[in-house]
């Protein structure tokens, strides 16, 4: 008599297992700290220079070293211990916040010193970002990754919707000093979370610097559903810088106000969190290439807004969009972890990380030029059928297909 089949054993959910339960604690105050700094950082900064153009030097102080560092930060979590990496750049973090919170506090913020805060800031963030991947892996077992990286990104999202409620909360009651201080406390809490967690992790050979990023890169280089796929979300980031810079005037002069702006980011907020809940419910047989193929509907919007459709398609639409980011997100970190091996995992993915970023000061020059040469029509639509046609053709790629 054959013996009775069995159930397959239920997986383990990873918020049962205390080092991704630390991690994600620590992930999530961060996380929400950090929600409110970019509406307190604007009015810090409007307050204290009446100038958009020192907002946008601040900015750029917190971008260029991102840029510069993000694939020494691959290197370095690769080579070194990632865990000891971001609980190191978390109390940068905290101290960068805190110097700013207190100049704030104190009514007498300088312009240069808030921008050296933001350039040390970026460059931490530069070396931190990178280790997320291997945190993650590194915490829960294989068969728990979709629901770690999918509990992740829920919280991600639930930050962005709850973030600017608390950013105004804090800028109204009691000041925009108070979000940093606050987003330092988080920073600070998070190491110390940190400090609790043990992973164990692969030690790399020892060789050159310029070796570790040729590695790097030739991981990279050498699997087409990665590399096609990060022109993919390259195209998404700049097609979003451009419905940032050029969406907010449009909606002020053609779609209802400024009311009509901040519904359209709540809406893109919820659609976020719901992509990202819908990721830990489904798993597609082809994950790479049903997650790209979410990711074009962000020409939707693009293409409403250039034709000036009624405000409540364009809310949908970019709701809708933003889904498919929420969705994608968990997905792909999913897919990456299992696929590149552990050693040379904070490398690839700072590539990741480079190519996305890289491609948004792109779109934030580029869209005004545009739009007053042509009309923001013209790079709404050029947007759209970059990230349209970048997406959708991942179809073509083998390595998409074949990704299971």
């Amino acid at each position: 008599m054959p013996p009775a089949a069995t159930a397959p054993r239920a997986v383990r959910h990873p918020l049962r297992t205390r080092s991704f339960r630390l991690l994600f604690t620590g992930r999530v105050l961060s996380l929400t700290g950090d929600a409110v700094i970019p509406t307190a950082l604007a009015l810090a900064v409007l307050e204290a220079t009446g100038s958009t153009g020192a907002l946008a030097l601040v900015l750029a102080a917190a971008m260029v070293p991102k840029l510069l560092l993000l694939p020494v930060g691959g290197v370095l979590a690769d080579r070194f211990d990632a865990r000891t990496i971001a609980l190191a750049m978390d109390l940068v973090r905290c101290a960068a916040q805190l110097l700013v919170g207190l100049q704030l506090l104190g009514g007498s913020p300088t312009l240069w010193l808030i921008a050296t805060a933001s350039a040390v800031g970026g460059a931490a963030g530069a070396f931190a970002m990178p280790t997320g991947s291997p945190l993650v892996k590194g915490s829960v077992a294989p068969e728990a990754l979709a629901r770690a990286n999918a509990a992740m990104g829920i919280a991600n999202s639930a930050t962005r919707v709850c973030g600017p409620a608390l950013a105004g909360a804090l800028v109204l009651t009691v000041g925009p000093g108070w979000a940093f201080v606050l987003d330092a406390v988080s920073f600070a809490v998070s190491a110390a979370l940190l400090a609790a967690l043990r992973i164990d992790r692969v030690p790399l050979p020892r060789r050159s610097f310029t070796a570790d990023l040729r590695e790097g890169w030739r991981e990279v280089r050498n699997r087409d559903w990665y590399w096609t796929s990060l022109v993919a979300h390259s195209a998404w980031n700049g097609a979003a810088a451009v419905l940032m810079t050029l969406g907010p005037a449009i909606a002020v002069d053609r779609l209802g106000g400024a009311g009509t702006w901040v519904l359209l980011l709540q809406t893109g907020a919820v659609g976020l969190l719901a992509g990202s809940l819908l990721a830990d419910r489904l798993k597609p047989s082809r994950p790479v290439l049903t997650a790209n193929l979410a990711l074009a509907s962000y020409a939707l919007p693009l293409l409403l807004l250039a034709a000036e459709a009624p405000a409540p398609a364009v809310i949908a639409a970019y709701g809708l969009a933003q889904a498919g980011l929420g969705f994608l997100s968990p997905v792909w970190d999913t897919v990456v972890q299992r696929a590149v091996p552990e050693q040379v995992l904070a490398r690839v993915v700072s590539y990741d990380w480079l190519l996305s970023l890289a491609a948004m000061p792109v779109g934030y020059a580029l869209a005004p030029l545009a739009a007053d040469a042509w009309g923001p029509g013209v790079p709404l639509v050029a947007a759209a059928v970059l990230v349209g046609g970048c997406c959708l053709a991942t179809a073509l790629v083998p390595g998409v297909r074949s990704v299971r």
